[in-house]
């Protein structure tokens, strides 16, 4: 039995379907008083899962049993497109929102339906392979605050600052798991009405479950009794759901021990946070048509590896220090770097890999999915820029990898792209005086990009801090780099610990002069309570303290 099956089975109550039916009326009758008591605009979340499309639909068919005079409430549907759904859903979700437009009008209805997508700057791809943040985990999830959370948040605050405030109504139920029951639970203590939570993030905004403790078996009942009243169809819904099941096999529920349908979750195709995205494997495997989704599942298990990415990514971390951590190996601690974004030549390789899959599906797609875009033209402009302006990567290889794989020229959308002083060629004869060293590649490509970018201003207000960068984050080689971030730790716990021998023997003898340097005559240095080793060094740091004397 899984965890999110346990809440169904212990301490809830089980209802008959027909008290379930007379909840319905009395859930019925309380969104319409909800939404008749005030003025304060509703925004409904609708993925086209279940939940809330059962949510959606008892909010609908409530205010559609109001007199028209009274629904002048708009009610705001909205839907977050993260640009990595799986693209049978996504396609499902899009449908669906189009037919509520049409439903809407014909109805009478105040439901606006919005399409939400993350800021181009913010989606998945320009993360991953633009600025080469290592893909998500557990204790680096950078996804889903940007591609979910934050364009939702975004369209709501615009909902408060027109109105003052806002009812948000999520299909989230405490049966899903045993985390999300104590979430809502705990939300409970809290309601400033009898079912209205202050949202934990948003001011002037509350929340509002009206199907949150309902068992799945009864969202599938209800889905499946009741018509969907913008016309879309709730038995595809459950033949999608069926469809994405593992043994593609929907029992007989005859009680509340026997696992109900659909439960399969439907998530972005290349999560890394599970292991993998089962929903889609169970599609290819129950429905040949399907197998065109075979490429995404092939990027998401060969190229997006969590585990044993280490070699794939910078020794330093994103804006060019090299931080250390501790880590266990077999029993043993070891200190180690904290590995960085992936380097230039696997963000490549990750761009020729989507680009492969997206052409592929393109050709193999049924007819009506075959414009499919797994990357937005947008999207390539942006990771263009972010190579070239901020990773100073001046061969410029995102258009000729483009026309590489797909065959086509690639048309930057951003004026002005096309504009450069330095190119591929300038690049090669740079690899080649720079003779197979990565870091003085890396610090000869920075230094002259950095001056191509100050070099058309009146006033190059800035271009030392930028060079000085340069040197700060590239003059050193992997060795040298991971043997000083050594020493600052090193030096940094010493001085927490109170070891004034070990700061010196830190300080004093780590940077020793020549030996065929001599110590003036005239020149005393303090070494008092300095190691053995330190006693006669010259060294940059008691040259620069050396104690002056007059001359005679």
């Amino acid at each position: 039995m899984t965890e999110a099956q346990q809440p169904e089975n212990k301490g809830q109550q089980t209802r008959t379907v027909a008290e379930l039916v007379e909840y319905i009326q009395v859930l019925t009758t309380e969104i319409q008083e909800l939404y008749c008591l005030d003025a304060i605009p509703w925004v409904v979340g609708y993925s086209g899962g279940k939940d809330s499309t059962a949510t959606l639909q008892l909010v609908w068919n409530a205010i559609l049993a109001l007199p028209p005079e009274k629904r002048t409430k708009p009610i705001h549907v909205i839907t977050t497109d993260t640009g990595v759904e799986n693209p049978y859903v996504a396609a499902w979700v899009r449908n669906s929102l189009e037919q509520m437009k049409i439903a809407a009008q014909d109805q009478k209805m105040p439901v606006e339906p919005h399409l939400l997508q993350p800021e181009i700057k913010q989606t998945y791809w320009v993360g991953l392979i633009g600025k080469g943040y290592p893909a998500p985990r557990h204790k680096f999830r950078w996804c889903t605050g940007r591609l979910k959370i934050d364009p939702s948040n975004l369209f709501i605050r615009n909902v408060i600052r027109a109105s003052g405030e806002t009812i948000v109504l999520l299909g989230t139920r405490k049966t899903e798991s045993v985390n999300r029951a104590a979430i809502m639970s705990k939300r409970e203590i809290g309601r400033v009405r009898e079912r209205l939570s202050p949202h934990p993030s948003l001011v002037n905004s509350l929340l509002y479950t009206p199907i949150e403790d309902w068992r799945t078996d009864e969202v599938w009942l209800y889905l499946m009794q009741w018509d969907n009243p913008w016309g879309y169809s709730n038995k595809d819904l459950f033949a999608m759901y069926r469809g994405a099941t593992a043994d593609n096999e929907c029992p007989l529920v005859v009680d509340t021990s026997t696992p109900s349908c659909g439960s399969s979750r439907f998530g972005c195709w290349v999560c890394t946070l599970v292991n993998s995205d089962r929903s889609m494997q169970a599609m290819i495997q129950n429905d040949e048509e399907k197998e065109w989704l075979q490429p995404l599942i092939d990027i998401r298990l060969e190229e997006l590896d969590i585990d044993n990415d280490r070699e794939k990514r910078d020794f330093r971390r994103i804006w060019g220090e090299v931080q250390l951590f501790e880590r266990n190996l077999d029993g043993e601690i070891s200190i180690e770097p904290i590995p960085g974004p992936y380097v230039k030549s696997w963000r490549e390789h990750l761009l020729r890999r989507l680009l492969e899959a997206q052409t592929k599906i393109r050709q193999t797609a049924p007819e009506n999915m075959r414009d499919i875009t797994l990357i937005s033209l947008e999207e390539l402009s942006e990771i263009r820029r972010i190579w070239l302006e901020e990773k100073h990567e001046f061969d410029d290889s995102l258009p000729r990898i483009y026309q590489e794989i797909t065959g086509e020229e690639f048309k930057d959308p951003r004026p002005g792209a096309d504009l450069s002083l330095l190119g591929s060629d300038e690049w090669a004869v740079l690899e080649e005086v720079c003779a197979d060293d990565e870091m003085h590649l890396e610090l000869m490509a920075k230094l002259l990009d950095t001056e191509r970018q100050f070099r058309k201003m009146s006033r190059r207000i800035g271009i030392y801090e930028s060079l000085e960068k340069c040197f700060t984050t590239s003059s050193r080689s992997k060795d040298e780099a991971v043997k000083n971030a050594h020493l600052k730790r090193d030096l940094k716990t010493a001085v927490e610990q109170g070891d004034i021998e070990k700061v010196k023997q830190l300080t004093l003898a780590d940077f020793v002069a020549p030996e065929e340097q001599t110590i003036r005559p005239d020149t005393q240095i303090d070494t008092t309570n300095t190691t053995k080793s330190a006693d006669n060094a010259k060294t940059w740091a008691n040259m620069k303290f050396k104690n002056k004397q007059t001359k005679p």
